[in-house]
Parts: C-alpha cells; sequence; structure tokens
C-alpha cells in the first residue's frame, strides 16, 4: 500500500528525488523487456549492482559469527533469488555463485528475492571448488548439504563460521565441490519415504530455508 501511494505521488508530481519521469506506451515497455515480463505499467531504468568479491564479505565478517551460502550450478533464478531473500532473513553474509552456470542478476532472479538483492551479495566465484578452499584457510567450516549425507543437519555442530553448500536440483553436489565440503549432511524426512510414489526431495531453495533456520537455531 504504502508503494503503490509513493508511485501515485510520483506520477502526479512528474519527479522524485533522483528520478526522471515519462509516461509511455505500454507498446514501448514491452519493447524493452524480455518477452512475457510482468511490469505493470512501470519501467524503471537502474544501474546494474556493483559487483562483490569474496575477500571483501570476508573481511567485513568481523563480530565472530558467520553464515555463507555457496550454489553449485543452480540456474534457475526463481531459486537463487528466494534462496537470497532467505539469507537476508537468517542473516547470512553473502550467496556464493560460480561465474559460469549461475543466472545473471536479471529482473527475474531480484523480483524473486523481493529486495534481498540489494541486501545480500551475490558473489561470483572464478572458480568454486578454489573458493571453498579459500573460506576453510580463513576459518569457515563446509557443510554440503545431500539427500545422502552422514549425518542430520542438526547433529552437525557448525563452527561459528559456516559456509552451507547446495547443488542443483536432481543432480546435486557435483563430486569435486561435495570433496571440497567437512561433511555432508541431510535433512530429517518423514518416514516411509522409500515409497516410489513419495515426494522424498524439497526444492532448493526451500532446502536452504530450512537448513538456514537450523544453522541459526544451534547459534
Amino acid at each position: 500500500r504504502d508503494g503503490a501511494r509513493r508511485m501515485e505521488d510520483i506520477l502526479a508530481t512528474g519527479s522524485w528525488p533522483d528520478l526522471t519521469v515519462e509516461s509511455i506506451e505500454k507498446a514501448a515497455i514491452d519493447a524493452q523487456l524480455p518477452p512475457g515480463a510482468v511490469h505493470q505499467g512501470i519501467l524503471l531504468r537502474a544501474d546494474p549492482l556493483a559487483p562483490t568479491a569474496l575477500d571483501d564479505v570476508v573481511a567485513g565478517e568481523t563480530n565472530g559469527r558467520s553464515i555463507l551460502i555457496a550454489l553449485d550450478q543452480v540456474t534457475d533464478p526463481h531459486n537463487v533469488g528466494a534462496i537470497l531473500r532467505s539469507a537476508a532473513v537468517f542473516g547470512a553474509a553473502a550467496v556464493i555463485v560460480p561465474a559460469r552456470h549461475a543466472p545473471p542478476l536479471t529482473g527475474t532472479l531480484a523480483k524473486a528475492a523481493s529486495g534481498a538483492a540489494e541486501v545480500v551479495p551475490l558473489v561470483r566465484a572464478a572458480n568454486l571448488a578454489r573458493a571453498l578452499d579459500q573460506l576453510a584457510r580463513q576459518g569457515y567450516w563446509r557443510i554440503g548439504l545431500d539427500a545422502a549425507g552422514d549425518t542430520l543437519l542438526a547433529n552437525a555442530q557448525p563452527d561459528a563460521k559456516t559456509v552451507l553448500v547446495l547443488g542443483a536440483e536432481g543432480s546435486g553436489l557435483r563430486r569435486l565441490t561435495a570433496e571440497k565440503c567437512d561433511v555432508l549432511c541431510r535433512l530429517p524426512m518423514a518416514a516411509g519415504l522409500a515409497d516410489k510414489d513419495a515426494v522424498d526431495s524439497l526444492n532448493v531453495s526451500n532446502a536452504a530455508a530450512v537448513a538456514l533456520y537450523e544453522l541459526v537455531r544451534q547459534g
């Protein structure tokens, strides 16, 4: 409601601090956006967010406890956006993705993040395995989430500095990424999921939210 009133003020005055407002036809907006984009008649041209280096994120974590998230080839922008949102809610300092095989920060991803893309840095690592090695040297305990993990996440006893590593839906963590983890953990599932017709896994963004809750609860 507040956002709607703010937009009404902008349209009524034709200006807003640091904004220039221009009225154009809907077809002109459609032409500047990807096919099928939902825009409700409003388009904002904004500068891209400045990239954030992993070194800068780690250097900024000075209050003892730190949670990072690393995504191994999670390519759906809706999932990455939702994970950014959960990261913001549960206080994770950054979401790390590989430079390749990860979605760009588009309007689709930003919309799924619901404002979290401006709060939690999306760090692009040239090589995810090397980034995990770097984090280990800097004192981070690397927890991989895997349905076949050796222990329940609740029993992992994470360190003050933790990086939660999640893989793509279906394929999960790649072998090298899993080998870089200090422990592979699973989330508890209801009994009886061996039934071939049962749902036996969570969407990766839901799994991230549950895992972040558990890490924060333990902390």
